[in-house]
């Protein structure tokens, strides 16, 4: 039962303050407030590191490598918040760093080839139509760097696929496939249209998806 490994009572507390953060980080992009986002930003990011100490990451190998994931998406975050082509490229590294552990600390569970063989095919659509949507928007100096981050994302849902059989994989398929949904929106406001309606869908995705994949933390 999901309620026996994840007690409402260890996450209510992360969840209310991401809730509350994640709009009002919403709000403030959608106004414009700087104040608000430098502020609301990190808050809501300190909720899903809040989720996962709370589940003790630190005793198994899984939640180790979680927390160390999430923790460098939370400094993503914060390189983020600054727009500059500088910060956008360091926030770019700290995700694409953290991609990369979150598929290590799937693969630290047990695994099933045959998740991964049903994940290839909608994996490899997302690469194709990302690089496909991406490629005439990219400036060229930004060409290598954005092509490897979505291999790496590319790489997270195949090694999240794995998980298929384990008690965590709704957590984890959901959470990764959020994950990098939510990813579309920072790249279409970095890319192609500014937007700050961008925002409105893929900062609760995103953050939601974060606080689904510490909560996997719970399972391992």
């Amino acid at each position: 039962m999901i309620t026996e490994a994840l007690s409402l009572k260890l996450i209510a507390g992360p969840a209310v303050l991401c809730a509350v953060a994640v709009l009002a980080l919403v709000v403030s992009d959608l106004k414009g407030l700087r104040a608000g986002r430098y502020l609301f930003k990190p808050l809501a990011a300190s909720a899903f590191i809040w989720v996962a100490l709370s589940l003790d990451a630190t005793t198994t190998a899984y939640g180790s490598w979680m927390l160390a994931a999430l923790a460098l998406c939370m400094l993503g975050d914060v390189f983020l918040m600054f727009d500059t082509e500088r910060s956008f490229l360091a926030g770019l590294g700290a995700f694409l760093c953290g991609h990369l552990l979150f598929a290590v600390a799937f693969c630290q569970l047990p695994t099933n080839f045959m998740g991964l063989a049903a994940s290839a095919l909608p994996a490899m659509l997302l690469l194709a139509g990302l690089r496909r949507w991406l490629a005439p928007h990219v400036p060229p100096a930004m060409k290598i760097p954005v092509a490897l981050y979505v291999v790496v994302i590319t790489l997270m849902l195949l090694c999240a696929g794995l998980t298929v059989d384990h008690p965590a994989a709704v957590f984890i398929i959901g959470g990764a496939w959020g994950f990098a949904i939510s990813d579309l929106a920072v790249a279409r406001r970095q890319f192609i249209n500014p937007s700050r309606i961008n925002g409105l869908w893929g900062t609760p995705l995103y953050f939601g998806s974060q606080m689904v994949l510490a909560c996997s933390i719970a399972f391992a």
